[in-house]
């Protein structure tokens, strides 16, 4: 099961108080204060890692709590640190503060680490407190309390390559032709539930990473269906790709079906609206569904690879055509 948000609230550790002691030895008359101090509260800090796809497992458990300090000890014994709580999140996990909704953190680096609660300073033994004028301190101080946040993830994939269509428009079968993914395929709408993500191998020595993402149907950006819950995942990718149906089976007539898509895209942002794209024509395996390929071309007055994910025709142009958009993205600050 995918998930892509949740909140939680994190709770560092207590430092641990500091100790009232006095020393008391054969050979030491006077004796005098040796309270250590306490240790430090554990932190709560979150790993980004590449093994993890979902914040299913992150969601699990509402309340994270990292070990407290533990308090100072006799003969100038510091207490021991509490130790931090680590949790561990997918690649592209975005970190809000729930009360305020500033953005803490945008984890995009397997192992990017961030400490989100700090734990409470440990608390001064009376040894600490001891001068020449007082030699005898008889206060120490409590250990202070950690930091407690409540907080808000939200995970964007990490792909270069965003596959967008409507239902039924080939992504999934497009997905599981070019990689090793086994999305769920069948001749019913909203076969995709949850994003799928897969790499593709690129002529001998490259690889692209492309995301599957459920069809929109309109209104989408507005609420409507399945792909508003996760147009926000299309954001991080360099290059999308319109996948339209051109065959007998087609739900929409191609050129109504790609503006439904451009115009939801527009409404969910501006910026998405004009990044690199490519106009794919599906299920490309008889002459009618290239006469339509060919009216889609010439409504639009731009180029539309067609490509069948069955047979493998186009397959291959339309990575290499990907492959370079992602690259010229790249080394564009403005994409």
């Amino acid at each position: 099961m995918f998930r892509d948000e949740c909140e939680l609230f994190l709770q560092a550790g207590k430092g641990g108080d500091g100790l009232v002691s006095f020393r008391r030895a054969k050979y030491v008359p006077k004796g005098g204060p040796d309270g250590g101090d306490g240790g430090d509260g554990g932190d709560v800090v979150f790993v980004a890692s590449d093994k993890i796809r979902s914040l299913l497992g992150v969601a699990r458990r509402p309340h994270y709590r990292a070990k407290n300090g533990v308090p100072g000890g006799s003969k100038n014994c510091a207490g021991r640190r509490g130790d931090d709580l680590v949790v561990r999140v997918p690649i592209g996990t975005q970190v809000f503060d729930k009360e305020r909704g500033n953005l803490l953190r945008d984890l995009t680096q397997d192992n990017e680490r961030v400490v989100l609660a700090q734990g409470g300073r440990g608390g001064r033994g009376n040894t600490t407190f001891a001068t020449a004028v007082r030699q005898t301190p008889r206060h120490a101080e409590p250990g202070r309390a950690g930091e407690a946040r409540a907080v808000r993830l939200e995970l964007k994939l990490i792909a270069e390559v965003g596959l967008l269509g409507l239902p039924n428009a080939g992504k999934s079968t497009f997905l599981s032709a070019v990689s090793r993914a086994t999305p769920k395929i069948a001749d019913y709408p909203f076969t995709t539930l949850e994003p799928q993500v897969a790499i593709a191998q690129v002529g001998e020595y490259d690889t692209l990473v492309l995301a599957d993402l459920p069809g929109l149907i309109e209104g989408a950006a507005g609420g409507a269906g399945l792909g508003h819950r996760f147009l926000r995942h299309v954001e991080r990718c360099q290059v999308l790709l319109h996948l339209v149906d051109v065959s007998d089976g087609a739900g929409e007539e191609p050129r109504k079906a790609l503006q439904i898509l451009e115009h939801e895209l527009e409404e969910y942002s501006k910026t998405l609206a004009r990044r690199p794209r490519i106009v794919v024509a599906t299920k490309v395996e008889d002459e009618r569904s290239r006469e339509r390929v060919a009216e889609l071309a010439a409504a639009l007055e731009r180029p539309v690879l067609a490509i069948s994910s069955v047979t493998g025709e186009g397959v291959s142009e339309l990575l290499e055509r990907a492959r370079l958009l992602v690259r010229e993205a790249n080394s564009d600050p403005r994409v």
